[in-house]
This record gives C-alpha cells, structure tokens and sequence, in this order.
C-alpha cells in the first residue's frame, strides 16, 4: 500500500498541471470555433487511437513490466505537451494539431492507464480494492477543483505559456517518484496461457475469457448500457454550460470545480467508509444516483443550480466506478489482467468514440435548432429547460441523464448482475517484484 500511496501522491501533483493546461485549452477551441461538435471532436480524436490499440496494450501490461509501460506512457504524454506548446508559442496553433496532439496520447496514455490499473490489485490487498480506486477517482476530481482556481488566477500573468510550464514541472515530479517505485509484476507470463506471438487468439483472449464468465459478460454490458448516455451528456456539458452563461469563463470553471469538489469528497468518503459490502450495489445505485443528480444539472438555467447539481453527481461517480472496478480486480487473475481488462475497456473507449460523433451533430444540428423560440419542440419541452441558445443541449443531456437512472435500476432484474460476487469466485494471487 506504501507504493501505491507515492504513486498516487506524484500522479495527484501531475493531473492538476495537466488539468490546467486542459482548461485553458478549453477556451482556446470555443473561442476559436464556437462549436459544440470541434469540442466533442477533441474527445472523438482521444478515444479513437485507444480502441485500435487497447487490444495490444493488454497483452503488453501481461508482457512486460508494467512500470517501464508507465513510464513510456507518461514520456510521451510530456512530448506531446512540448508539441502543443511550441506551435502555441510559435502563433502556428490549429485545430487540427490538437486533434493529432491528443490522439497521439490517446495511444500511449491507454498503455499507461492500463498498466497502472492492473498494478492496483498487486500493490493493495483485496479487502482494500475498493478504497484504493476511490482514491485513485480523487485524483481526476481533484483536478478539476484546484486546476480552474489556479488557471484562472494565473493565466493573467503568466498566459499559457507559464501554464504550460507548470504542468511540466509538475510531471517531472511524477515521473520522479515513479522511477524510483517498485511495482510487483504477476507470477507466471502471458506467453504460457496464449503462446508468444501477437496472434489473433492473443489478441482476443481477453474478450472470450468475458464471453465465457457470464458475471463478467453482464457487468461489461450493463456498464456499457449506462456509459453511452452517459459519454454523450459529458460531451455535450462544456457547450451547455458556455451557450447558456453567454460564454462565462467564471461560470464553467465555478461549475467545474464544483464537480471536482464533489467527486473529491465522494472519494475521500469512500476510501475511509469502504463502500457496500456487495460492491455491485456501489454500481449500480450510483448509476442511477448520478442519472438523477444531472437530470436537475440539465433543468437548470442558473449557476445556483448547475453548482449544487453538478457537485451532488459527481459525489456518487467514485462510488460506481470503485465498485466496479473493485469487483473485475477480483475476479480476474492478475496474469490476466492486461488483456481482460483491455478487453473490457475497448468496449468502454468505442464508445467513448461514438458517443462525441453523436453528440455533436445531435446538439447542433437537431436539438438546438428544435428548441429556438419558434423550433418544433419548444412549445413541449420549453417549459422545462427554455428555449435559445443551449435549451437544446440541455434538453438532450437531460434526456441521456433519464437513460442512465434506467440502466441502474434495471440492473437489479438480472441475477446474473446482482449476484454476480457470489456467483463468480475470487482469484488467488502470486506476484513477483520486479526492480
């Protein structure tokens, strides 16, 4: 537990100088372009690059040892920085290099992610799965609360150039820890279960070992079921909240830091609480719970609202995605792990994909010209979310908010699903410490 503690500790430091230079980021793609669907292609141009290669991370992280898989990872992720800022510096900035800046990421930091997820289970014991991946959420949502205040504050002395060197000097910090750190490796190879070569039974391991563990098979679909309303709302948040703030800064990063607020604290209750006994039950509440939570987030027309909201959804989102997590580190062997888990997650990242491509045009093209003030659909839905600028993003984000508080509650009529930690055994683990 010791080592995951200093690894989080440097990965805590890095994501608040990367969440700086992510918001800023933010603003420069909306004042450049005004769009819903170049924000929502951002995310597109992330996620595309990790489906294609999640298939060979898996068998990498089972391959190899996973901290020189971080730290490839976290290489990259400063080389692209660099890139992104020179050609700022260098008033060359386009759209379009941000676009191949973060789809070079995207490949790498899958690699990183996923070989710092599957390390999770070797570095805690079993009893603390949960507390540690909460405390792995708070990161992100730590984030988000400090980032926007310190951006904010700073970028009028230091632009984004001194942002930008902050988020270095912070991942430096990072990189430091995590090259001293010794990270346990599983007992066994990947080579022994699938053969040595990249072949196509290697590549699909992780997905037949799911298809034939019908436990697994269920947490993957429902999970799938309530990720894509719930990628496309988060597509579909920035937009929202800068059409119906006439473009605040103040307003999006007040909103913002609530959030991170909220899931901060969600975490932090969660690693000292523990969570639901039966971690399904974290799952599939919180889904619900957070559907809720974002149906009042698209309701609201004021910053007094979106605030209260947006910190009370992201309370519950450590909850479900701990308990999830916490159960596949369970069930799945470690030497497993890679390929399983990046079987699940290409699932996850596809549609991640296709939900930006769907929110986008979905917002520009067919919502918000249905809820102007004459559109098709103002005189029905008006009354809830009003009409002009926004009123059509905020009546589809509440729409794929309702989506999500079906998906939880209808879990509970599968025993496959809610039974799933009684009905599927836990591993035994063997690791081996790597230098």
């Amino acid at each position: 537990m010791r080592t995951f503690l200093r690894i989080w500790a440097g990965q805590l430091v890095s994501t608040i100088g990367s969440y700086m230079t992510v918001f800023a980021l933010i603003f420069w793609v909306w004042e450049v372009t005004g769009s819903a669907t170049s924000l929502a292609l951002v995310t597109f141009f992330s996620q595309l690059p990790r489906l294609v290669v999640t298939p060979l991370a898996g068998i990498a992280v089972d391959r190899w040892p996973r901290k020189q898989l971080m730290i490839l990872g976290d290489v990259v992720a400063m080389l692209c920085t660099i890139a992104i800022a020179l050609l700022y510096w260098g008033d060359q900035l386009q759209i379009w290099h941000l676009y191949t800046a973060v789809a070079v990421y995207g490949c790498f930091g899958q690699l990183q992610t996923l070989a710092y997820s599957t390390s999770i289970a070797l570095l805690v014991e079993k009893d603390n799965y949960t507390r540690a991946e909460s405390m792995v959420a708070a990161v992100n949502y730590s984030g988000a609360i400090f980032s926007p205040i310190l951006a904010g504050s700073l970028y009028p002395l230091i632009g984004l150039k001194g942002i930008i060197l902050i988020d270095l000097t912070t991942f430096l910090i990072a990189f430091g820890i995590l090259l001293v750190a010794k990270i346990p490796q599983p007992s066994g190879d990947a080579a022994e279960t699938t053969g040595p070569n990249v072949s196509w039974a290697n590549l699909t391991f992780g997905l037949r070992h799911i298809l034939k563990t019908p436990g697994l098979l269920a947490m993957m679909i429902a999970f799938s079921c309530f990720a894509m309303p719930s990628d496309i709302g988060r597509a579909l948040y920035n937009p929202m909240i800068l059409a119906r703030s006439g473009g605040s800064e103040q307003i999006l990063g007040a909103v913002t830091t609530a959030a991170g607020l909220g899931g901060v604290v969600g975490a932090l209750f969660l690693s000292w609480q523990g969570g639901f006994k039966q971690r399904i039950h974290g799952m599939l509440l919180g889904f619900a719970g957070t559907g809720l939570c974002k149906i009042v987030l698209g309701l609201g027309q004021t910053a007094w609202i979106w605030i209260p909201a947006h910190f009370a959804a992201t309370l519950l989102i450590p909850l479900y995605y701990s308990s999830s997590n916490a159960i596949w580190y369970a069930k799945v062997p470690p030497a497993l792990q890679g390929r399983v888990l990046a079987a699940d997650q290409m699932v996850g990242l596809g549609i991640g994909a296709i939900a930006p491509l769907l929110a986008g045009p979905l917002a520009d093209f067919v919502f918000e010209p249905a809820m102007q003030p004459e559109g098709a659909l103002a005189g029905v839905f008006g009354p809830l979310v009003g009409t002009g600028a926004g009123a059509g993003i905020a009546l589809l984000y509440v729409l794929m908010a309702a989506l999500m508080v079906v998906v939880g509650l209808a879990g509970y009529s599968f025993r496959t699903l809610r039974s799933v930690e009684t009905l599927l055994p836990d591993h035994a683990i063997e690791t081996r410490l790597i230098e």
